[in-house]
């Protein structure tokens, strides 16, 4: 034991340099620590701090709430949408117009066939032949693509008109 107080002793000045340097580099640690905790506590607070000084929780609470009301809102656009969907191909989409002069005594092309087609090819073939005395006008039913009644050159231009004018625009559902 004599032998390590006399070598404290002796060294006395060293161990209170290296002691005393240590302290000192703790002290910078916890200055350090103190400044980081500091600004966490901040920012922190800052992301705590809502509108009405809501906690971190409830915040995160009322966006969750509002993401489920979103989601809902969502699928009910979808299911909205889906229904127009299937009620804008029962609507009219493919037209096809044929004008002609079927009489020698009238002037222009006052008569025409048209076509009226929804996306499956269902619809009406309106025909209107035009004379000096009177105008007639027939209708025809149209289901897919044909028609049961027979056609005139003129409807079925107008029908082939309204097919292919639903070719490239149709859209699949």
């Amino acid at each position: 034991m004599d032998s390590l107080d006399t070598f404290v002793t002796q060294h006395l000045g060293a161990v209170t340099l290296a002691l005393s340097v240590v302290a000192v580099v703790l002290l910078v640690a916890v200055v350090l620590l103190v400044r980081r905790t500091s600004r966490l506590d901040r920012r922190l607070r800052g992301l705590t701090r809502g509108e009405d000084g809501q906690s971190l929780e409830s915040i995160l609470d009322a966006h969750l709430s509002k993401v489920h009301a979103v989601g809902q809102q969502v699928d009910d656009l979808a299911a909205r949408s889906a229904v127009l969907e299937a009620v804008q191909r029962r609507a009219v989409q493919r037209v096809g117009l044929v004008r002609f002069n079927p009489f020698e005594d009238t002037g222009g092309n006052q008569s025409f066939a048209l076509a009226l087609l929804d996306a499956n090819g269902d619809g009406l073939i309106v025909s209107s032949l035009h004379a000096r005395t009177l105008t007639r006008v027939y209708g025809k039913a149209v289901a897919g693509g044909k028609s049961e009644a027979a056609l005139s050159d003129e409807e079925s231009e107008a029908l082939r008109q309204a097919l292919a004018s639903g070719s490239g625009s149709s859209r699949s559902a």
